[in-house]
């Protein structure tokens, strides 16, 4: 009889948990989440700030003893969260998980690789949470449209890409035959390297053909250039016009911790379970 009290008591305790740290429907979530933005924010100003010498020289250690609080309190969180849900091992893995592991590690790696701790700015990932917080809800729908026609488009990316890496590869190993060491082109990757700058019309200008044949074909790279540009554009949004837009909520399942559930939904589409 105690056992099993103590085990609702566990649950009641962890479902609690879980409403502050996962939901923003309720006024203690809303403040959490909120909360958690401002941590965010000011912890990535202290990172900024840290990497200027003038100010780690004047607030050194005042900005370490920040890095090394806002650390704590963000570790407390990822705790939190672990303990909250049902299958811990599944959150560590998810997309929100990693990113608020990573949040985390490099002030602890900075412990023995020194420089890491700069690596901290990656906390600006876990705004994407104010889209749930703010229930921007229309803007998630968008985002899954986005998604939805990136994954559609992915082969025929995949094939394009292909194409243009064999261009490149092609025409870098002829300017290597045209233009020669003498002229900047010293090995075979280096003059892939010079297509690709010119193909993407980036233009860095540390190599250039000097040959009258090199000049030729760098014209024709630039001239397709703009044309490959356009090619992923043109797949992308003929698969944005076949997606729809639907109003999804801001609900987190208790159970997968899948989000984007349409509005009336009671059970989690995925797993099942009571939202």
């Amino acid at each position: 009889m105690q056992t099993e009290f103590r085990e609702q008591a566990s649950a009641g305790w962890r479902r609690k948990v879980f409403e502050v740290v996962f939901e923003a429907d309720t006024r203690a979530g809303r403040a959490f989440d909120i909360t958690l933005i401002w941590l965010i924010l000011l912890s990535v100003l202290a990172v900024f700030l840290e990497s200027r010498r003038d100010m780690r020289d004047v607030f050194g250690r005042e900005l370490f003893v920040a890095e090394w609080f806002f650390t704590i309190l963000f570790s407390i969180e990822y705790c939190l969260r672990l303990i909250s849900v049902r299958r811990p091992l599944r959150y560590a893995l998810s997309f929100y998980g990693l990113v608020d592991l990573l949040a985390i590690l490099p002030t602890y790696i900075g412990l023995f690789v020194p420089g890491t701790h700069y690596l901290l700015t990656i906390r600006i990932l876990r705004l994407l949470r104010i889209f749930r917080i703010l229930k921007l809800t229309h803007y998630i729908s968008e985002a899954n449209v986005l998604t939805t026609a990136l994954k559609a488009s992915k082969r025929k990316i995949g094939v394009f890409l292909v194409a243009v890496l064999t261009i490149v590869t092609s025409v870098g190993s002829l300017m290597y035959v045209v233009e020669g060491e003498e002229n900047g082109y010293t090995d075979i990757p280096t003059s892939i390297y010079w297509a690709i700058v010119t193909i993407t019309t980036v233009g860095y200008g540390d190599i250039s053909p000097q040959t009258g044949l090199g000049k030729f074909l760098a014209s024709i790279l630039m001239i397709m250039g703009y044309g490959i540009i356009a090619v992923p554009t043109g797949i992308v949004t003929a698969e944005l016009t076949r997606a729809g837009i639907t109003p999804l909520s801001t609900q987190v399942c208790p159970n997968c911790h899948a989000e984007s559930h349409d509005l009336d939904a009671v059970y989690c589409k995925y797993c099942g379970e009571k939202l």
